[in-house]
C-alpha cells in the first residue's frame, strides 16, 4: 500500500499506549481466537517465506546501490528518532484463528469488484472481532478446518453489518507459495490483498507466538518509504510503490551470512530479528511512512505483550543496534507487466497510514 509518511510524535504516541495499557507479557486467559501457531503454520514448507536461504544464494547486481538507498533512509529515521520501527499496535494486523463450527458473515465490498465479492459471502468472521485499531482497519481470519484465509482493509462494523474497502481471500493457505496469484482461489486475481504487493498480511509477520518462543522461523516482511514505481520483484505481484527510483516492492534482503551475531550484543528481540533475517531474510512487502517490520497487533490477547517483550523500549531503540549496513540483496526477478487487464472494476487506492 502506497503511504503518507507518519510524523514521530504519532509513532512516539502509539508506543506510548503500547506502555500505559500493557501489565506483564501473556498474563491472563487468552482471547479463545488467540491461537498460537508457529510461523510455518502459513504457506507452504518451501515458499519463499519457510524456506532457509543458502549461503551461496546469489547476490543482485544492484546491491550496492539498493542497499544505499535504505542506508539513507535508516540514518535520516534514527536521527529523528522515529524508525525503523515494529509495527504492533494500529497499523499492523490482529491475527483470528477460528473454529470449523464459527458462524459466517457477508463481508460488503465498498469497491464493487464481482470476483472478490463472491468470496466475502460467507466469511467465519467472529462477531465481536476488533480490526486494527488506526485507519487502515486491518484483520485476518485462519480458518485451519478449511485451511482458508481471509484479509480485510479498512474493516469495520457498521449498522448494517461488516464492510471492508478491499479484502482477499486464500484457500490451501499451507500449500500455498504465499503470494495472490489466479490459484489463490476460485476467480482469484492478482490485484487482491489488502497489501500494494499482492503478498498476504500474514507473509513475514511477527507473530507473539514467534516472540514468546524466542525465534522467528520465517522471512520477515517490512514496509519502506522510497519504493519504486511501476517495477516490483518477484514474490511481489504488483507494486503501489511512488518514486520513479527506489527500491521495488518484493526485494529480498538478507543479512550477510557470514555475519557473526554472536558477537554484536543485541537486545533479544533484535537478535531473534537478525537471526530471521540471515536465514530467512526481509521481504520488501508495502510502501509505508517509515521503515518498519510488522508484529501481529495484540487485540486478540488479554494483554498487550509487547511493552514487556520490547524491554519498555522504543522499536527504533531497539532497531538501532540492527546491523543494517551488513544486509544484501538477493537476485531479483523483475516485472513491469500490469495485473489489471482483466479487471471488471478498478481497485481502491491502497494508501497505507503507516
Amino acid at each position: 500500500m502506497r503511504s503518507v509518511r507518519v510524523l514521530p510524535a504519532l509513532l512516539a504516541l502509539v508506543g506510548a499506549v503500547m506502555a500505559a495499557t500493557a501489565t506483564s507479557a501473556f498474563a491472563g486467559a487468552p482471547n479463545p481466537y488467540y491461537v498460537p501457531t508457529p510461523g510455518t503454520a502459513f504457506f507452504s514448507p518451501s515458499s519463499v517465506w519457510n524456506q532457509e536461504l543458502s549461503p551461496e544464494a546469489p547476490i543482485d547486481s544492484s546491491s550496492g546501490s539498493l542497499v544505499e538507498i535504505l542506508m539513507r533512509i535508516v540514518n535520516t529515521e534514527e536521527a529523528g528518532k522515529y524508525g525503523p520501527w515494529i509495527s504492533t499496535n494500529g497499523y499492523s494486523t490482529p491475527v483470528y484463528t477460528v473454529p470449523a463450527e464459527q458462524p459466517t458473515t457477508y463481508v460488503t465490498l465498498e469497491t464493487p469488484n464481482p470476483y472478490l465479492q463472491s468470496a466475502l459471502a460467507a466469511v467465519p468472521l467472529p462477531p465481536e472481532a476488533q480490526p486494527a485499531a488506526l485507519s487502515d482497519g486491518q484483520l485476518v481470519v485462519w480458518q485451519p478446518s478449511t485451511d482458508t484465509m481471509w484479509e480485510f482493509w479498512k474493516l469495520r462494523d457498521t449498522a448494517t453489518g461488516w464492510v471492508a474497502k478491499w479484502a482477499g481471500v486464500m484457500d490451501d493457505v499451507t500449500g500455498s507459495p504465499g503470494m495472490y496469484l489466479p490459484s489463490s482461489y476460485p476467480g482469484a486475481r492478482t490485484y487482491w490483498g489488502a497489501t500494494g504487493s499482492g503478498l498476504p498480511l500474514v507473509g513475514g509477520l511477527i507473530t507473539m507466538q514467534d516472540l514468546k518462543q524466542g525465534h522467528i522461523n520465517h522471512a520477515l516482511a517490512m514496509g519502506m518509504p522510497e519504493t519504486q514505481y511501476k517495477i516490483w520483484s518477484w514474490p511481489a505481484v504488483r507494486t503501489d510503490g511512488p518514486r520513479v527510483t527506489g527500491i521495488p516492492e518484493g526485494t529480498h534482503f538478507r543479512l550477510n551470512p557470514n555475519l557473526n551475531l554472536s558477537k554484536l550484543n543485541l537486545p533479544p528481540v533484535t537478535r531473534m530479528v537478525a537471526e530471521a533475517a540471515q536465514r530467512y531474510g526481509i521481504i520488501v512487502r508495502d510502501s509505508s511512512g517509515t521503515m518498519q517490520f510488522f508484529a501481529e497487533e495484540p487485540t486478540i490477547a488479554e494483554t498487550n505483550p509487547y511493552p514487556q517483550l520490547f524491554e519498555n523500549k522504543y522499536p527504533w531503540q531497539l532497531l538501532a543496534s540492527f546491523p543494517w549496513s551488513s544486509l544484501e540483496v538477493l537476485k531479483q526477478q523483475i516485472d513491469t507487466e500490469p495485473p489489471w487487464a482483466t479487471m471488471t472494476s478498478t481497485p481502491p487506492k491502497l494508501t497505507n497510514q503507516t
